[in-house]
C-alpha cells in the first residue's frame, strides 16, 4: 500500500512549552544552591565561609547562627558587613536516542555576585538584642544557553513521530533557552537573655521575602520532512514545523470536506441501481472525468494503490469515502492543534510571597573552654503568587495562582571547643524536617519524592599566628533524603563535601577583617526513566553533577 494521508492512530502530543517549566516553580532555583538544604541556605557570613562551622559561634555572626551565643559578646554594639561571591556550574546528560547528538550534555551556569549578610547586634548588662539580614533561600540567576532536555526531547520527538506516520524526516531544530532568578531574604530580629553563667536563650522572628522570576522561550521549530503531498516547499529541506502543520491541516481538511461531499453527490447513483459500475467508468452514469479524477485522488489520498483504485465501483468508492473522510477531518484537527504547539513561545514570570520564622536557641558553656549551641528555625509557611509578565505564559503559569514554596523546620547544633588559647575547634550537625514539607506535591499527587530528612555535619578548625592574624580551614558534609523520582533535569539533589579556608586580620582592636573561601563537591545522580514518544515508553537515563565556588569577604566592627 503506498503512502496515505490518513493518519489512524496519530496522538502529536509532545506539549513542548506545556511541559516548559513545569517543575520549575518548585525547587530549580528557589533551592538551596550553596551550603544548606534542599531549599535553605546556611552559608551565611565570611567566618563561614572559612571555617565551614559556626552554630556555636559567640561573635556577631551568631547574629543568624546562634542568637542566644550574643551574651557572650563585651557590652557594646556590633556590626558586620559581608558578601560572597558565588558561582555553580550543573551539568545534566541525557542519552534520549532521539536528541541530535547522543549523550547530549546541557550545561547551566548559576551566579550570585552579590549575596550580603548583615548583622548588628546590641549587648548590655543580660540582654542582647540583634537584627540580621541575608538570602535565606536561593540568591542566585540560573542561565541554561541551550535549555534542557525535558525541553528538547519534546521537540525531538518530531522526527520519529513523523517517520512512524510515513513521513520521511530526519533532523529537527529549535532555538531553547531558559534563565530563571530567585532570592528569600530573611529580616531576622531576636532578643537574647544570660539566664546565669552557663545558661542562655534567645527567641526571634524571621520574615522571608520570596521573588522567582522565569524567563524563557521556545523558537524557531523546524523539521525536514520529505513530504510534497502538503506542499513542493517540503522536499527534504528543513522548514518551519508550523508551516508543515498548517499546511498538514488545510490539505487534510480539503480532503475532509470533499470526502463528504462526494459521499453525499454519489449517493443518488447508488440507489438508482448503479452502484457496481466501476467508478474509472462513472461518467456513463452522470459523473464528469474532473469529478472521477478528483475522487480517485482522494482515494489514493486514503491509502488506495492505483490497482485498487482501478478496481473501485461507485458503491465501494462511497464507502471508502465515509470512511476516510472522518479521519480526514480527525487528523486534519490535530494538524492544527500541532501546528499551534510548534509556534515561538515565550514565558516571563514573576512569582512573589512573604512567610515567618520563629527561632529559637539555647547557648550552654560548661567551662570556658566548651561551647555548646542548639538553635531551632520553625517551618516557614510560604505561599507565592503568580504573576505572568505582558501576557506571557506559555500555558504553564496562571496569572493570579498559588504556589506552595514552604520552608522546613530545621535543627542546628553545634560545639565549639579551646583546647589551647591559639586553637579553636567546631563542629556541626544540622537537621532538616524535609519530610514534613510538601515539596513533591504530595498531597495533591501522591508521589513521595523523599525518604528521609536531609542531614549536614562538619569540622572546622582555628588557629592564631599572632595577635592579629588567625587562619583557619573546615569541612562540611551533607546527606539527602530525597529519593529518585525526586530527581529531574529541573531539580536534584545529591550528597556534598565542602571544603573552606581562609584567614581573619585584626585591623584595629575595634575592626576585624574575615577572608575565605569555599569549594563544594557533588555526587554525580542517576535517573532512570521512560519517556512517553506518543503512547511508547523509551527509556532514557540522565546523570546530573554540580560544583559550585564562593569567594567571601566579611568586615567586623566592635563599638
Amino acid at each position: 500500500m503506498r503512502k496515505s494521508l490518513l493518519f489512524p492512530s496519530l496522538n502529536l502530543k509532545i506539549y513542548l512549552m506545556r511541559k516548559f517549566l513545569t517543575l520549575v516553580s518548585a525547587t530549580f532555583i528557589t533551592g538551596s544552591l550553596f551550603a544548606g538544604g534542599l531549599v535553605t541556605n546556611n552559608n551565611q557570613s565570611a567566618m563561614f565561609t572559612r571555617t565551614q562551622n559556626r552554630n556555636a559561634s559567640t561573635g556577631i555572626d551568631a547574629v543568624f547562627f546562634n542568637p542566644a551565643g550574643l551574651t557572650k559578646l563585651n557590652d557594646g554594639f556590633y556590626l558586620s558587613l559581608n558578601n560572597q561571591t558565588i558561582n555553580q556550574t550543573r551539568k545534566i546528560t541525557n542519552d534520549y536516542p532521539y536528541l541530535s547528538g547522543t549523550p547530549k550534555e546541557y550545561t547551566g551556569t548559576v551566579s550570585a555576585p552579590f549575596y550580603p549578610g548583615i548583622y548588628a547586634a546590641f549587648k548590655t548588662g543580660k540582654f542582647a538584642i540583634s537584627a540580621g539580614f541575608n538570602p535565606i533561600g536561593g540568591g542566585g540567576g540560573a542561565t541554561y544557553e541551550k535549555g534542557l532536555p525535558s525541553f528538547e526531547m519534546s521537540v525531538a520527538d518530531l522526527v520519529p513521530l513523523l517517520n512512524s506516520k510515513n513521513i520521511p524526516t530526519s533532523q529537527y531544530a529549535a532555538d531553547i533557552y531558559f534563565e530563571g532568578t530567585s532570592v528569600y531574604f530573611g529580616y531576622q530580629a531576636s532578643v537574647s537573655y544570660e539566664i546565669n553563667k552557663m545558661f542562655s536563650a534567645a527567641a526571634g522572628l524571621r520574615m522571608v521575602s520570596a521573588k522567582n522570576t522565569y524567563t524563557g522561550s521556545l523558537t524557531n521549530i523546524s523539521v525536514n520532512p520529505n513530504y510534497p503531498a502538503f506542499g513542493s516547499s517540503f522536499n527534504g529541506s528543513m522548514v518551519p514545523a508550523t508551516d508543515f502543520f498548517t499546511a498538514g491541516a488545510t490539505t487534510l481538511n480539503t480532503l475532509a470536506t470533499g470526502s463528504a461531499l462526494y459521499v453525499a453527490g454519489l449517493t443518488p447513483i447508488v440507489q438508482a441501481g448503479f452502484g457496481g459500475v466501476l467508478l474509472s467508468n462513472g461518467t456513463s452514469v452522470g459523473l464528469t472525468e474532473g469529478q472521477v479524477g478528483q475522487i480517485q485522488q482522494i482515494l489514493g489520498a486514503a491509502g488506495l494503490t492505483p490497482e485498487q483504485i482501478a478496481a473501485q465501483t461507485i458503491a465501494s468508492s462511497q464507502g471508502v469515502l465515509s470512511v476516510a473522510g472522518p479521519a480526514f477531518a480527525s487528523n486534519g484537527a490535530a494538524m492544527t492543534e500541532y501546528a499551534g504547539a510548534t509556534e515561538d513561545t515565550y514565558v516571563d514570570v514573576e512569582q512573589t510571597g512573604i512567610g515567618f520564622t520563629p527561632v529559637l536557641s539555647l547557648n550552654f558553656s560548661p567551662t570556658d573552654k566548651l561551647n555548646i549551641a542548639i538553635k531551632y528555625e520553625f517551618k516557614t509557611k510560604l505561599e507565592l503568587t503568580t504573576k505572568v509578565r505582558d501576557g506571557k505564559g506559555g500555558g504553564v503559569f496562571t496569572d493570579g495562582e498559588k504556589v506552595i514554596a514552604d520552608l522546613p523546620a530545621i535543627l542546628f547544633l553545634g560545639v565549639e571547643y579551646k583546647p589551647i588559647s591559639k586553637l579553636s575547634l567546631a563542629g556541626t550537625f544540622n537537621y532538616y524536617f524535609d519530610q514534613n514539607v510538601d515539596y513533591d506535591g504530595s498531597e495533591l499527587y501522591d508521589i513521595d519524592m523523599i525518604d528521609d530528612n536531609f542531614l549536614e555535619y562538619g569540622l572546622g578548625a582555628e588557629y592564631g599566628l599572632s595577635e592579629k592574624l588567625r587562619v583557619s580551614a573546615g569541612w562540611l558534609a551533607t546527606k539527602t533524603g530525597v529519593n529518585e523520582e525526586y530527581q529531574s533535569d529541573q531539580t536534584y539533589s545529591t550528597d556534598t563535601n565542602s571544603f573552606g579556608a581562609g584567614f581573619g586580620f585584626r585591623i584595629t582592636p575595634m575592626i576585624d577583617l574575615n577572608v575565605g573561601g569555599q569549594f563544594t563537591m557533588y555526587d554525580e545522580g542517576e535517573k532512570t526513566f521512560n519517556h512517553m514518544l506518543g503512547e511508547v515508553p523509551v527509556s532514557v537515563t540522565e546523570t546530573y553533577d554540580k560544583e559550585t565556588w564562593l569567594i567571601g569577604v566579611g568586615l567586623d566592627f566592635a563599638f
